[in-house]
């Protein structure tokens, strides 16, 4: 899986994969409607080259961490952040074997989850996400709606509505929203999303 997304993000321009968003409007109004202090710990797993954390900066987040399985996709946004790069905690690591060291107010996933299809690889994440986020933190996940593709980036997805992304986290974790997004690819292609925001409990 690592050697396909090096190969993706090495040899593709940033506006030339499906899932690219220039503002992730979604995402931006889950995490505006949770009102974290400015010091919150965030962080976006398979941030990848994604711009969100850009605009975290802009509302004046300031402690923020990407997670992805490709170093170059990491190299991308250092790049375009300049300067700012500089206060990112920058991670490049495979979710499923990702060993926390700290713990977050925010875990926010968009389009990572999905690609996990085997059984272990959902029960290590899960374990992952349990570990990283602190009680009364929050979870964002982002799929593939049970109506969206079936495949991405040429990988077989899980596809899910928001009772299925609930039965996934348990009881640990309390569903208090829930919104579908049409995405549109930089070629005008529709693909159907499924946001959720959990809160784990204290």
């Amino acid at each position: 899986m690592t050697d396909h997304w090096q190969t993706v993000y090495a040899t593709k321009n940033e506006q030339d994969v499906s899932w690219f968003q220039d503002t992730p409007t979604i995402s931006l109004e889950l995490i505006a409607d949770l009102e974290l202090a400015p010091e919150a710990a965030i962080i976006d797993v398979g941030g990848g080259a994604s711009r969100l954390v850009d605009h975290l900066f802009d509302r004046g987040h300031r402690d923020l961490t990407v997670l992805d399985l490709s170093a170059a996709a990491l190299t991308a946004t250092r790049k375009r952040l300049g300067e700012r790069a500089a206060a990112v905690d920058w991670i490049v690591a495979d979710i499923t074997e990702w060993q926390p060291k700290r713990s977050y107010a925010l875990w926010h996933d968009r389009a990572a989850f999905h690609f996990l299809t085997a059984d272990s690889d959902r029960v290590s994440y899960r374990e992952r996400l349990t570990r990283a986020v602190a009680r009364g933190g929050y979870a964002i996940i982002g799929t593939f709606a049970s109506d969206g593709p079936e495949r991405c980036s040429g990988l077989k997805v899980m596809r899910y509505d928001a009772d299925g992304l609930q039965r996934e986290f348990g009881p640990e974790f309390e569903l208090i929203d829930s919104r579908r997004e049409i995405h549109a690819t930089p070629w005008g292609a529709e693909q159907r999303f499924q946001f959720v925001t959990f809160r784990r409990g204290h």
